[in-house]
């Protein structure tokens, strides 16, 4: 592995908001079809939305904030699994590749919500706890997605 690159994933702030958002949809969904992660890209520009005029403030502001907030994304959290495969993308990854491209059209506002305005979301065969009294408004791609506003 290239200590620059772990380095860089070790202090996120050097970091771009939009590869921070191309690192968290490859490690959360990299394994998915593209509708799944241009899906889940939506969902995280949905909560930079709520989070931007006020009505959601536990995430932070901004596309990193978001996918950095404490224990909203596995990829960020240090002794998770997925931050560990995050520090070792391969250069030149082709999911990396679309995740760059998706990530990219988020945050040029060019990306379609086919999520219906979903604020969370899991692969279909797990169920975290905050999902079990809640109904998904969408299954794209392996994923379910959840519209569950700031009380």
């Amino acid at each position: 592995m290239r200590f620059a690159q772990q380095d860089a994933v070790a202090d996120a702030k050097i970091l771009t908001s939009q590869e921070v958002l191309a690192m968290t949809l490859w490690a959360e969904a990299g394994t998915q079809p593209v509708r799944a992660i241009e899906a889940l890209a939506a969902t995280i520009m949905n909560r930079v939305a709520l989070a931007e005029s006020g009505a959601a403030t536990h995430w932070g502001r901004g596309v990193s904030a978001v996918c950095r907030a404490p224990f909203q994304f596995s990829c960020w959290n240090r002794n998770h699994i997925r931050h560990l495969l995050m520090l070792s993308i391969p250069p030149g990854d082709p999911a990396m590749a679309i995740c760059r491209r998706i990530a990219a059209r988020a945050a040029a506002g060019m990306l379609a919500d086919p999520t219906g305005g979903a604020t969370h979301a899991h692969p279909v065969e797990e169920l975290p706890s905050w999902a079990v009294t809640e109904a998904p408004v969408q299954e794209i791609g392996g994923l379910l997605f959840y519209r569950i506003m700031p009380r």
